[in-house]
C-alpha cells in the first residue's frame, strides 16, 4: 500500500518531540479533539466536544476523569489508539502477531507534526511506537475548520526481522464520556435501504459490520449517529455523526464500559483478513470521518454534507445533468428505432441526457435477459446495427447528450469472457459456483482484470466520443470468496477493494469530469471511499415515491442531495406531481414512458423540469433542514436554504396512512435570517390548479422560524412545493 498523496502537499510543518506531558489539540471552528500523554508516554484521548476558549485549559481535562482504577478494577486507559495484549483487555483498534509470535503491543508517544494545508485544513500526524519491537503506528487527523469535520486514519509500519500479521487494524478510536449513549443506525435490504433504528446502547459491544465483499451497505450502513446523555432531536442535543470511506467489508464496534464511557472503533472488517505486512511496508487504513454537534442531528448532517460537497464528492460544488432512462420503458427489448424515439422523447421532456440502460451488448450470447452477455462489452448487432455511431449522431442532431449503463465488475457464465478467462472469476476451487442474478464477480485483485475493466470503460469513450454519463452497476455479492490470482487469500477482501479504487484512479486520470452514477442492486454501495470518484449514487431500486420520502430522509443525515439520484417512474400509485416533487429533492431523472403520458401529465413534466432548473442550485448546494419528521407527523417537510438566506425551497408531503383531518400545527422554518422579510409562493403546480397559498403577505424570518407556515397539505393536495424569497 502507498501513503496517500495528501501527505506530500502540506505547506507548514511544526515538529514536536517527547516532553514530560504533551497536549495535542485538533480543532475546528466549534469542536476540539484533545489528546494527552501520561507519565508512561501513553497517548490518551482526553476530550472530544465543544471547543474551549483557552487552549491552555485542555491540559486540565484528563485529571478530572472520575474513573480512578484501584487494585481490583479493570485498568483502562482511554488511549487514542488501543493495542491488544499487554494491559488492554477491551476491544482493541490494533491487534497483531509479531514476527516472533508475540501478540502483545504497547504503543507510546514519540513525536507529532502539525501541517497547516490552508486556512481551513490542518493535518496532524502523531507517531507512536512499541519500544520492544520496531513497530511504528502513525495516527493522522485532518481537520476541516469551517465544516467542523475531522478525518482520522492510521499508517502501520514495522522493521522487524520477519513479517508481522495484522489481525485487526481499525482506522480510529473515539472514547466518549456521558451518562447514556443512543445509537442511530441503519439496516437495509433490496428496496428497503436505510431503515433507521435508534436505541440506548446496552452494556458490552454492539457491532455494525459487513462481510458481503462488494455491496458493503446491503445489510448495515457504515454511517451512524450517537447521541450523548439523551436522544438528540433535529435541533437539540449532543451528537457525533460518523461514516467510513471504504467500499468493502467494514466493522464498527460500540463498546460501553465503566458506566459512563463508550469507545467507538471503526475500520475495515478483519473478518477472514489477517494481513501479512513485510518489513518496511506501510499499511494505510481508510478514513473514518466524524463530526460533533451540540445543536442536534440537523447541524451534524449539515457538517457532513458541506464537507462532502467541498472536499470528497467528485465535483461536489458543480452541476449535474437531468436524464431520461430507458430501463422501465423497454427493459431488454429495444432496437435503433425505439432508441431514436426515446432520444426525441428526451428532448421533448426537456432533460439533458438520454441514458441507455442494460441490454445493449453481447453477440454470441446476446443480452436479451439477465442470463447472459455480461463481460462482452460490444454493441449487440441485432439491436444496434450501426453500433453507437448512428445513436450518437441522432443524439447530437436532437441536441441531447448520451449516457450508458455498464456493470464492469461482473460476468455471466454464458459469456465469451467467461469462456476465455475462467481464471478471472472469484470462486472457491472444487466447489459449486453460486450465482446471484445469474452472474459472478470478477477478481479485481488481479491486475489483468483491472486492466480489462479500465480498457472496457475507456473504450466506451472511443466508441462514443461525446459520452456524457455512465451508470456503473454492481449487482452481486461475493460468494465463495477466493482469488485465483492471490497467493495469500487473507488479503482478498482488501485487495479487491483496492483494485476497484485502482481502476477508478486510472479512469479519472483520463476522464476526470464525466459524471458517473454509483449503483449497486439498489443503494447498497454508497460510501465516501467510492464517492471520491463518482458524482452521484443510486439510493434504491425502490422508486415508489412514498417509500422514497423515508429513504431519502435517512440518506440526508450523511450525504448531500446533489449526490442522490431520484427518478420519476411508474412504481407506486401516486400522482405524477407527487412523484416528481419527491424526485426533485436531489438529482432529478425520469424513467417513464413519455409517449404514454396524458397531455396534462406531459405538460406538467415539462414545466417541472423548467421549475427544477430554476431551483436546483439551492437544492444541490443549499443548507438542508429536516423540518417535520415523516415517521412522527402526518406531513413531512424538508427545506433547502441558500447560503445567503435569500431563497428557500420547502417540500411538503402528506404521509398519513389512516384517516386524518386537514388541520395541523404550523411548520416552523429553519435557517432563515430573522431580520429579513420573506414572501411565500407555491411552485410546481399541476396544470389547471390554483394554489390556496396567498403569496401577497410578507413575513419576517423571525416569524417563520418561531411561528411557522401552513403549506395546506392534505390527501387531495398530497405534495406541495413552496419557494420562500427574501424581499
Amino acid at each position: 500500500m502507498k501513503l496517500i498523496s495528501l501527505l506530500t502537499i502540506c505547506l507548514v510543518t511544526i515538529t514536536f518531540a517527547t516532553t514530560a506531558q504533551t497536549t495535542i489539540n485538533i480543532t475546528t471552528s466549534h469542536t476540539a479533539l484533545s489528546l494527552q500523554t501520561d507519565a508512561d508516554s501513553s497517548l490518551l484521548l482526553a476530550y472530544f466536544g465543544p471547543k474551549l476558549g483557552s487552549n491552555a485549559e485542555y491540559a486540565y481535562i484528563h485529571g478530572l476523569d472520575k474513573f480512578k482504577p484501584g487494585n481490583d478494577d479493570l485498568l483502562n486507559k482511554h488511549e487514542a489508539y488501543t493495542a491488544a495484549g499487554s494491559l488492554h483487555l477491551l476491544e482493541p483498534a490494533l491487534a497483531l502477531t509479531h514476527s516472533n509470535g508475540d501478540k502483545s503491543t504497547a504503543l507510546h508517544y514519540v513525536s507529532h507534526t502539525v501541517n497547516r494545508i490552508d486556512d481551513n485544513q490542518t493535518l496532524t500526524a502523531i507517531r507512536l511506537e512499541d519500544p520492544v519491537y520496531h513497530l511504528q503506528v502513525t495516527l493522522y487527523y485532518q481537520s476541516y475548520s469551517r465544516e467542523d469535520v475531522i478525518e482520522a486514519w492510521t499508517v502501520i509500519q514495522h522493521h522487524e526481522k520477519g513479517n508481522v500479521v495484522l489481525n485487526k487494524y481499525a482506522s480510529a478510536n473515539l472514547t466518549l464520556g456521558a451518562q447514556a449513549f443512543y445509537l442511530k443506525s441503519h439496516h437495509s435490504g433490496w428496496g428497503r435501504e436505510m431503515n433507521a433504528y435508534e436505541a440506548a446502547l446496552p452494556p458490552g459491544i454492539l457491532t455494525l459490520d459487513s462481510k458481503l465483499g462488494a455491496r458493503a451497505n446491503l445489510l448495515q450502513s457504515s454511517s451512524f449517529m450517537v447521541s450523548l446523555n439523551h436522544p438528540a432531536t433535529e435541533e437539540t442535543g449532543e451528537v457525533i455523526a460518523g461514516t467510513l470511506a471504504w467500499s468493502g467489508n467494514f466493522r464498527i464496534d460500540f463498546e460501553t464500559f465503566d458506566e459512563n464511557y463508550l469507545r467507538i472503533t471503526a475500520g475495515i472488517n478483519n473478518y477472514a483478513s489477517n494481513y501479512t505486512l513485510a518489513p518496511g511496508q506501510a499499511f494505510v487504513t481508510p478514513k473514518f470521518i466524524f463530526t460533533y454537534s451540540a445543536q442536534g442531528k440537523g447541524a451534524a448532517s449539515r457538517h457532513l454534507q458541506q464537507w462532502a460537497r467541498n472536499y470528497q464528492l467528485l465535483n461536489g460544488q458543480g452541476e449535474r445533468s437531468t436524464l431520461l432512462n430507458n430501463w422501465e420503458t423497454t427493459y431488454f427489448d429495444f432496437d435503433e428505432a425505439k432508441l431514436n424515439a426515446l432520444l426525441h422523447d428526451t428532448k421533448k421532456l426537456g432533460v439533458d441526457v438520454f441514458l441507455l440502460d442494460d441490454g445493449w451488448f453481447g453477440n454470441k450470447y446476446p443480452r436479451n435477459n439477465d442470463k447472459g452477455g455480461l463481460g462482452d462489452w460490444q454493441p449487440n448487432k441485432q439491436k444496434l446495427k450501426n453500433g453507437f455511431t448512428a445513436l450518437s449522431k441522432e443524439a447530437s442532431a436532437t441536441d441531447v447528450k448520451f449516457g450508458i449503463w455498464i456493470e464492469p465488475e461482473m460476468v455471466n457464465p454464458r459469456s465469451e469472457l467467461y469462456e476465455k478467462h475462467p481464471d478471472w472469476v472469484i470462486r472457491e476451487p472444487g466447489r459449486k459456483e453460486y450465482y446471484m442474478r445469474n452472474q459472478l464477480v470478477l477478481d479485481l485483485a488481479n491486475p489483468a482484470v483491472q486492466d480489462f475493466i479500465y480498457r472496457t470503460v475507456d473504450g466506451l469513450f472511443n466508441d462514443i466520443p461525446a459520452l456524457a454519463f455512465i451508470k456503473w452497476d454492481c449487482n452481486s455479492l461475493i460468494y465463495n470468496a477466493h482469488s485465483p490470482y492471490l497467493k495469500n487469500q487473507d488479503h482478498f477482501y482488501i485487495e479487491y477493494v483496492q483494485g476497484f479504487y485502482h481502476i477508478l484512479e486510472k479512469i479519472r486520470a483520463r476522464h476526470p469530469q464525466v459524471p458517473m452514477m454509483l449503483c449497486a442492486g439498489g443503494g447498497s454501495r454508497v460510501d465516501y471511499g467510492a464517492l471520491k470518484y463518482f458524482t452521484e449514487c443510486w439510493p434504491s431500486d425502490n422508486t415508489n415515491a412514498f417509500d422514497r420520502i423515508f429513504i431519502q430522509w435517512e440518506y440526508s443525515y450523511y450525504f448531500p442531495s446533489i449526490a442522490l439520484d431520484n427518478h420519476v417512474t411508474d412504481m407506486g400509485k401516486q400522482p405524477i406531481k407527487f412523484k416528481t416533487d419527491v424526485a426533485m429533492m436531489g438529482k432529478l431523472g425520469f424513467d417513464i414512458r413519455v409517449n404514454e403520458l396524458t397531455p396534462q401529465d406531459l405538460q406538467f413534466c415539462q414545466q417541472a423540469v423548467q421549475t427544477y432548473n430554476s431551483i436546483k442550485d439551492i437544492v444541490w448546494h443549499g443548507e438542508q433542514y429536516r423540518l417535520q419528521d415523516p415517521y412522527k407527523e402526518k406531513t413531512a417537510s424538508m427545506a433547502y436554504v441558500s447560503s445567503d438566506k435569500t431563497q428557500a425551497i420547502v417540500f411538503n408531503y402528506f404521509v398519513a396512512t389512516t384517516f386524518s383531518t386537514t388541520i395541523g400545527l404550523p411548520i416552523k422554518m429553519q435557517g432563515l435570517d430573522p431580520a429579513k422579510q420573506y414572501r411565500i409562493e407555491e411552485i410546481n403546480l399541476y396544470p389547471g390548479t390554483i394554489s390556496p397559498i396567498n403569496n401577497a403577505p410578507t413575513y419576517s424570518g423571525d416569524f417563520l422560524m418561531k411561528v411557522g407556515f401552513n403549506p395546506e397539505v392534505s390527501a387531495r393536495r398530497s405534495s406541495v412545493v413552496l419557494r420562500i424569497s427574501a424581499m
